[in-house]
């Protein structure tokens, strides 16, 4: 690889990458599923990852011939997430990310936040967890026409981050992120969550484990 003090840019996906909101996110949904009667199987809702809530359930809605406005079901969804989120001590950022983006706003990398979450959720984590003033510009994939795997997202990320896409890289933990920066032409980190499941991160440029060693990787 030859990023070597190339990288002047790191866009950041958020759930799985900076928290392990993932768990919260599958019982929110699946409340939500049950509440509507369906049976939503795993590769169904594995394929749901990393995408924006408001695709998710156009995508149910449209698979089970559903009546409901799939803009209720994101209403729906969000107050049993936030339930979680508000009520659960032990949700914690991602081992290491904290320190990993201490290191690249010390070192006066860019950094940009591109999630397929709601700004009221970024802003719920980002809050929290005190990561604001380490983000040049934070985006969200709900407000975008279109949704991971398009690459809209990562286009408008090189943008607000003011940098040439050969000099930006991508965290991703999942494949319909990995696909969108893939076809954003930008290059992307796979990150293996462990809560991140039935992702296979076969597209990304390399992928880690931990992220110890991404800093001796690019700097």
């Amino acid at each position: 690889m030859k990023l070597k003090n190339k990288v002047k840019c790191v866009i950041f996906d958020m759930d799985g990458v900076i928290i392990d909101s993932e768990e919260i996110h599958k019982k929110a949904y699946y409340e939500t599923f049950h509440s509507l009667n369906v049976t939503v199987s795993e590769a169904l809702y594995k394929s749901f990852t990393g995408s924006s809530t408001i695709n998710a359930f156009q995508r149910l809605v449209a698979h089970f011939n559903l009546d409901e406005n799939p803009k209720d079901l994101v209403l729906d969804k969000r107050k049993r997430y936030v339930n979680f989120f508000e009520n659960d001590p032990n949700l914690h950022l991602v081992e290491g990310v904290e320190e990993l983006i201490k290191y690249f706003y010390k070192k006066e990398i860019t950094l940009v936040l591109a999630s397929s979450s709601a700004m009221v959720n970024i802003d719920r984590v980002f809050n929290r967890f005190n990561l604001n003033k380490y983000f040049t510009a934070k985006i969200s994939g709900a407000d975008l026409k279109e949704s991971k795997p398009n690459p809209e997202i990562f286009n408008k990320a090189a943008v607000l981050g003011n940098t040439p896409k050969e000099n930006c890289i991508v965290i991703e933990d999942s494949d319909n992120g990995i696909k969108a920066a893939n076809d954003a032409n930008i290059f992307v980190f796979g990150y293996a969550n462990k809560m991140s499941e039935g992702q296979t991160l076969e597209s990304a440029d390399y992928v880690i484990h931990d992220f110890k060693k991404l800093k001796n990787i690019i700097l």
